[in-house]
């Protein structure tokens, strides 16, 4: 994503940038060479699709033209949902990109139209109750912490065996950070990091710890599902 000499010269500053600003208030000021190291970052990787680093971005919106609003015929009712969603309607806590104007184009509206389909709620056995389906609430506010979900894996440490996984090509959530907090739980190692596959083919990575199971899937970004 940027150059070994880049990011070294970033690390040997001590240069710091986290997560929407959420230690502001007890760290001080970047200073201007890292202001400027941080923009070269920013410059270099700007036109890359962060959530799948394989994957195009795109330079207009998909809906050319067309209504932002659709509608569904469920149980003999016309309702109607949002279409698809930005990435500042995706993220809307991450600065960065809600500063951006060219996150405002709209992607998934095919996801969107197929899961209102009434045939496909029908195999999914979704109630004919249960509202239409959008990729982005509206109705749910975030609050920000420091310590973010990490929290929750001591707590359920011996009661919930529970799996982490991530696609290789997400830049947005990255397979390097998620072995490094994973490593800092500091829990004994069950199973060593290892290929798994489909078919013959490698399909990722496993590593297992007490009660947690980390799982990479490859040349999938950060939806891989």
């Amino acid at each position: 994503m940027i150059s070994p000499t880049l990011f070294n010269n970033y690390r040997e500053n001590n240069c710091q940038v986290y997560f929407n600003g959420v230690y502001d208030d007890i760290l001080p000021p970047m200073s201007l060479k890292c202001q400027r190291l941080w923009l070269e970052m920013e410059n270099a990787t700007k036109n890359t699709n962060w959530y799948d680093l394989y994957r195009q971005t795109y330079d207009g919106p998909i809906l050319k033209g067309e209504s932002r609003l659709g509608s569904t015929m469920i149980d003999g009712e016309e309702r109607t949902y949002k279409r698809g969603m930005t990435m500042k309607e995706y993220t809307p806590w991450a600065q960065h990109v809600v500063n951006d104007d060219a996150n405002d184009i709209i992607l998934g509206d095919y996801v969107t139209d197929y899961m209102n389909r009434q045939d496909v709620r029908e195999a999914l056995h979704i109630p004919t109750t249960v509202h239409t389906w959008e990729m982005c609430s509206e109705e749910l506010d975030y609050n920000l912490q420091t310590e973010a979900s990490r929290w929750i894996y001591d707590i359920l440490q011996g009661k919930v065996d529970m799996m982490f996984y991530s696609g290789d090509t997400d830049g947005a959530i990255p397979i390097y950070g998620s072995k490094e907090w994973i490593a800092r739980l500091d829990r004994e190692v069950t199973e060593a990091w290892r290929p798994w596959f489909t078919d013959g083919q490698v399909s990722g990575y496993v590593e297992k710890y007490d009660g947690l199971t980390f799982v990479t899937v490859k040349g999938v970004g950060h939806m891989a599902p």
